[in-house]
C-alpha cells in the first residue's frame, strides 16, 4: 500500500481488491460549514445614521463602553409568584408541555398530596385553579386582552340584513407591549440586528442577502426617516412585521374558523422567527362577518367586509403610530436602552389575504399592473401614490376594468407614516412555490398530459406505476413516506414538501424530456429561493432558471394541456422574487408557513383545549398563559434560576467541542471514553432534527451500543458474513500509524456496534436551531419496524479542491463500530462504495452505481471522520420497467443496476451535490 500524497489527508484505506481511496477530514474540507455557503470573507456595511446608540431609560445616550444597566436580579425567593422551582416547572410541565386537563392535573395533585402528607409536608399545589392563579398573577409577559366593538351606523333599522345590524367584536392586545417584550427578549440576544447593513464580499462585487434588515428597504427606510429628521441619529431602527390568515379548527362539528393577525419584528434572524421562539406573536383576532347566503357575493356586503378589516388592524395597530414618528425608549436583548422608531414592513399573507389586504380584483397582481389575462407581460409596479392619483383621476369602473382596484376602501396603511401595502406584500414560498405551482400546477398538468397523451385508461396504468415509484423512495432522515403514492385527499405543505424532494425521478421515461426540463428548472428556483442567504450570483441564477422555466413550460401549452396560458397569479408572482428578496432578505424568514404553523398553538391547540362553547375567550386566556409562563422561562433563565441560560434547551445538546474532535483535525488525538451522540435514545422515530448548540460539524456514533453482537473483531467478522473485516479495520488505522497493514499486530480489542450516527452540521436554510445547526441519524440495523434491514447512505469528501459531486463520493453504511486500540478511539463504518457516472442532463441529477468487482460489491472500513453528512439515493428506474405490486421500499438500494444523488432532499444537499 503507497502512503497518501495528499496533504492533510486524514488516511488511506483499501479495499480486498486493491483499490486505494483518499480522504480530509470533514472539519478540513468545511471547516464546520457546508461546502457551497459563503463563508467569512464577507463585511457588513451598517447605517451611518440609525446606528442604534445606547441610551439610559431616558433616553439620553450614553459613553462609548458603558455596561447595560442591569435587570431584574434574583433574589432569594426569586421564583415569584411561585414558591420554588419545583412549582414553576411543574406547572410549566403540566400546561404547556402535556397540556394535562383540570380533572387530571386535580387527581395528581391529590395523589401527590396524599404521598407528601407521610412527611408533613404539602403538595405543590392545592388544585388546578391554584395552579392557574399562581400563572395568572405573574407580572412577566402580562400583555391582557381587549376588546375593540363596532358602532352600528344610526341609518341602520330592523329591515337593514343582519350583517349591518350586528356589532362586531376584535379581540386585541397592546401591540407596543407585545414589541417591546420582544425587543427586552435576552434570548434573541445572539440572532438581533441592531441596524440594518449591506452585506457584501472583501472586495465588493457580490452582495448577499439574508435576514430582514439586510434588505433594501430597511435601509431605505432608515434613510427616509433621518431624512426626515435628522435629529433621530443615533436611533434603532425597528421594522415591523405583520401577517394573518384564516383557518379552520373543526368542520365535522360545524365550520368553525378564525382571522389572527400575528406580529414579530425585522431584528430579529429568519431562523429564529421561523424556529418559533416566540418570536410571531398573536395580537389580535379579526371579526368575520357572515351572512345569509343571497347576500354572500353582493358588493354592498363585500365592500363592507373589506372595510371592517381595514378598520379593525388600522385600530389595532394604532398605539405603534406615535413611535413611527418619535422614538420611544425600549430596552433590547443585550440590555442596553435604544431610542426605537417603529416602521411597517412586511405583511405575510397567502393570496386571497393579498386581494384583501391590496383592494384589488381577484386574478390581478398585487405586485403590478399586469392585465390578469397576460400577467406576464410588461406593467409598472403598483405603488400607494400610484393608486391615489388613479383614484383622483379616474371613474370606479375605469379604476376596476383597467387596473383591478377597489376604490370603496382604504387600506389601513394610510393610517401610518411610511406605510405602503403593495410594498410591504412579501413572497410565500408555501403557497406560491411549493402548494402552488408545484402540487397545483406541475404536477396536474403532468397528469392531465397523460391523459391527453395516452387516453384515461393507459395513463391510469402509468399514474399507478409513478405512485409504485414514488413509494419505492429508500428512506431518509425526516422524509415522509408516500406508501401509495400521491393518492390522498387532503394535502398539507409538508405533503407536498415531501413529493417535491421525490417526484422528479419518478415520472423520468414517462414525459418528454422538456417536462422533465421544466420540473428541474422550476426546482432549481425553488431551492434558489428558500435559502436562508441568497447572494446577488445567486439572483442571477434565479433570473436565469425563471426564464428556462418560463419557455420550457410552453410544452404544456403545445400539448394542449394549457390551452388557456398561464397567467396564474400564484405562478406569476415568482418573476418578481428577485426585488422582493432584494427588499426583506431571503423569503424564508416571511413565508406564511410561519404563521400557519404558528396556527397550531395560538388556535387549534387551544381550541381544542377548550370546551367549545364560547371558546374565543378561554383560547385567549390560554394564550395569555402560555405567553406568561414563557415570559417567566426567559427571566428565570436569565436570572440564573434555570440552567443553561437559554429558554429552548435541545435534549440531545452536547458540548460545542466533543474531546474525539481536537482543533487541529488529527483523528489520533486520545479519548480515554469512547464519546458517542448523547441523545434521549435511539428509537426508530429518532432521526434527529434542529440544534440549538452552536457546535462544529460532525458525525459520532449513537450512544448506546447494539446488543447481542460478538465483542472481538474475528467473531463480529463470522457474524456479519465478511471475513475480511479484520484485514479492512486494520487497513483502516495502519497508515495513522506510519506502518503498513502487516505489520500492524492483530486486533484484540473489544468492538462495540451502533445502529446509527449522527451527523451534526450548519444548515440554515433547513428546518433548524437559531444558529443554523441541524442533525439526522444515520443508520445501518439488520432490522427495521420489524422487516428488512436498513442501510443508510452517505456523503464522504475524497478531494476537498473540487467542487460538489467532484469531490466526494456516496457509501452505504453496512455496519457501524467503535474500539479502543492504544487508548485511541477509533469510530468507524464497514461501507458499499458507489461509481459516479455522471450528472444526468434532463434531471440535473449525478447518477452512481454500485462499484462492483470479481461481482461482489466493493467494500472498505472507513473513520467515521470522513463523513460528511447522510445522502438519499433514488432509483434510476428505467424507461418503460414497472414497479412490481409486492415491492417494498427496503429492496430499493439492492434491486436497481444505477441511482439518483437526491439533491433534492434538503437544501443543505442542494447546496453540496451539484
Amino acid at each position: 500500500m503507497l502512503q497518501c500524497p495528499h496533504p492533510g489527508c486524514l488516511s488511506t484505506f483499501s479495499s480486498q481488491h486493491g483499490r486505494t481511496r483518499h480522504f480530509r477530514s470533514i472539519h478540513a474540507v468545511t471547516n464546520g460549514r457546508p461546502i457551497g455557503v459563503a463563508g467569512s470573507s464577507h463585511s457588513r456595511k451598517e447605517h451611518p445614521h440609525l446606528t442604534a446608540l445606547p441610551c439610559n431609560s431616558d433616553g439620553n445616550f450614553l459613553p462609548p463602553g458603558t455596561p447595560p444597566q442591569p435587570r431584574e436580579s434574583a433574589s432569594e425567593g426569586g421564583w415569584a409568584p411561585f414558591a420554588n422551582g419545583v412549582q414553576f416547572q411543574l406547572a410549566d410541565l403540566l400546561y404547556r408541555r402535556a397540556e394535562v386537563s383540570n380533572g387530571n392535573i386535580d387527581v395528581l395533585l391529590q395523589l401527590w398530596t396524599e404521598y407528601m402528607s407521610n412527611f408533613d409536608s404539602p403538595g405543590p399545589f392545592e388544585s388546578h385553579e391554584h395552579m392557574y392563579r399562581l400563572i395568572d398573577s405573574s407580572v412577566h409577559g402580562d400583555v391582557p386582552w381587549q376588546c375593540l366593538v363596532t358602532a352600528i351606523p344610526e341609518d341602520v333599522d330592523e329591515s337593514s340584513p343582519s350583517w349591518m345590524r350586528t356589532p362586531y367584536e376584535v379581540w386585541y392586545r397592546n401591540p407596543d407591549a407585545v414589541v417591546s417584550a420582544m425587543l427586552s427578549n435576552p434570548d434573541f440576544q445572539d440572532q438581533f440586528d441592531l441596524c440594518p447593513y449591506i452585506d457584501v464580499n472583501a472586495d465588493g462585487t457580490r452582495r448577499r442577502w439574508s435576514n430582514v434588515m439586510s434588505g433594501n428597504i430597511a435601509w431605505r427606510r432608515s434613510d427616509e426617516i433621518f431624512a426626515a429628521n435628522p435629529g433621530i441619529k443615533g436611533a434603532m431602527y425597528c421594522p415591523i412585521i405583520l401577517g394573518s390568515d384564516k383557518t379552520v379548527v373543526s368542520v365535522g362539528t360545524g365550520h368553525v374558523e378564525y382571522h389572527p393577525l400575528y406580529i414579530s419584528i425585522g431584528n430579529i434572524h429568519n431562523t429564529v422567527r421561523r424556529a418559533h421562539r416566540n418570536a410571531v406573536i398573536p395580537i389580535a383576532f379579526l371579526a368575520i362577518p357572515t351572512c345569509e347566503r343571497r347576500y354572500d357575493d353582493t358588493p354592498k356586503f363585500q365592500t363592507f367586509k373589506r372595510q371592517l378589516y381595514h378598520a379593525s388592524v388600522s385600530a389595532v395597530l394604532s398605539s405603534l403610530r406615535s413611535g413611527m414618528t418619535a422614538p420611544v425608549i425600549r430596552r433590547c436583548p443585550d440590555g442596553h436602552f435604544r431610542r426605537v422608531i417603529y416602521d411597517l414592513i412586511a405583511f405575510i399573507a397567502d393570496y386571497p389575504e393579498q386581494v384583501l389586504l391590496t383592494g384589488i380584483v381577484t386574478n390581478w397582481c398585487p405586485k403590478c399592473t399586469a392585465l390578469p389575462a397576460n400577467l406576464d407581460a410588461c406593467a409598472i409596479r403598483r405603488t400607494q401614490r400610484h393608486t391615489n392619483v388613479l383614484t383622483d383621476v379616474l371613474s370606479h369602473k375605469e379604476l376596476w376594468v383597467a387596473y383591478g382596484i377597489h376604490d370603496d376602501v382604504e387600506p389601513f396603511t394610510s393610517d401610518f407614516p411610511r406605510a405602503d401595502i403593495y410594498e410591504m406584500i412579501s413572497p410565500d414560498l408555501l403557497h406560491q412555490l411549493i402548494k402552488g405551482t408545484f402540487k397545483d400546477h406541475l404536477v396536474t398538468w403532468v397528469c392531465e398530459y397523460l391523459v391527453a397523451q395516452h387516453g384515461p385508461s393507459q395513463a391510469g396504468v402509468i399514474l399507478d406505476d409513478i405512485d409504485r415509484r414514488i413509494s419505492a423512495v429508500p428512506p431518509f432522515p425526516g422524509l415522509r413516506r408516500f406508501p401509495h403514492g400521491r393518492r390522498f385527499k387532503q394535502w398539507t405543505g409538508d405533503d407536498s414538501k415531501a413529493l417535491m424532494k421525490v417526484y422528479l425521478p419518478a415520472i423520468v421515461g414517462y414525459v418528454p424530456e422538456d417536462i422533465i426540463l421544466c420540473l428541474g428548472a422550476f426546482m432549481e428556483a425553488c431551492y434558489i429561493t428558500r435559502r436562508q442567504c441568497i447572494d446577488s450570483d445567486a439572483l442571477d441564477a434565479l433570473d436565469n432558471v425563471l426564464e428556462n422555466f418560463r419557455r420550457l413550460r410552453e410544452v404544456f401549452r403545445t400539448s394542449g394541456v394549457r390551452s388557456k396560458g398561464f397567467s396564474l397569479p400564484r405562478q406569476h408572482v415568482i418573476f418578481h422574487y428577485r426585488r422582493m428578496i432584494e427588499n426583506f432578505g431571503a423569503p424564508g424568514g416571511l413565508c406564511s408557513s410561519i404563521t400557519e404553523s404558528r396556527h397550531i398553538t395560538a388556535v387549534k391547540k387551544p381550541w381544542r383545549r377548550s370546551n367549545r362553547y364560547q371558546a374565543l375567550g378561554q383560547m385567549l386566556l390560554i394564550n395569555q398563559r402560555l405567553d406568561k409562563l414563557a415570559a417567566m422561562r426567559i427571566h428565570f433563565a436569565a436570572s440564573g434560576l434555570l440552567p443553561g441560560g437559554r429558554t429552548v434547551a435541545s435534549s440531545t445538546s452536547q458540548p460545542p467541542h466533543p474531546p474525539h474532535l481536537p482543533s487541529d483535525g488529527d483523528s489520533t488525538s486520545r479519548a480515554p471514553r469512547p464519546p458517542h451522540f448523547p441523545s434521549d435514545g435511539d428509537g426508530e422515530d429518532d432521526d434527529g432534527g434542529p440544534v440549538e448548540e452552536d457546535v462544529l460539524g460532525h458525525v459520532v456514533l449513537a450512544r448506546t451500543p447494539a446488543p447481542n453482537y460478538p465483542k472481538d473483531i474475528e467473531g463480529l467478522s463470522h457474524h456479519i458474513g465478511e471475513p475480511d473485516l479484520h484485514y479492512m479495520t486494520r487497513g483502516c488505522i495502519s497508515h495513522q500509524l506510519g506502518m503498513t497493514t502487516d505489520e500492524m499486530p492483530p486486533l484484540k480489542c473489544k468492538i462495540s456496534v451502533f445502529h446509527s450516527a449522527v451527523a451534526t452540521f450548519y444548515s440554515p436554510s433547513d428546518p433548524c436551531g437559531t444558529r443554523g445547526m441541524r442533525r439526522e441519524r444515520i443508520r445501518s440495523t439488520p432490522s427495521w419496524r420489524g422487516r428488512e434491514p436498513r442501510r443508510d447512505c452517505a456523503f464522504v469528501v475524497e478531494d476537498d479542491t473540487k467542487p460538489g459531486m467532484l469531490g466526494m463520493a456516496v457509501v452505504r453504511v453496512q455496519l457501524l463500530f467503535s474500539f479502543i486500540y492504544e487508548d485511541v478511539y477509533y469510530p468507524c463504518a464497514l461501507v458499499e462504495w458507489f461509481t459516479k457516472v455522471g450528472c444526468d442532463r434532463a434531471t440535473g441529477l449525478w447518477v452512481v452505481r454500485p462499484d462492483i468487482m470479481r461481482g461482489k460489491r466493493v467494500r472498505t472500513v472507513v473513520h467515521l471522520d470522513c463523513f460528511l453528512r447522510a445522502a438519499h439515493l433514488i432509483p434510476v428506474y428505467g424507461n418503460g420497467r414497472v414497479i412490481p405490486l409486492d415491492f417494498h421500499y427496503t429492496y430499493s438500494l439492492d434491486a436497481f443496476h444505477s441511482y439518483y444523488v437526491n439533491k433534492y432532499i434538503d437544501h443543505h444537499a442542494n447546496e453540496i451535490a451539484f
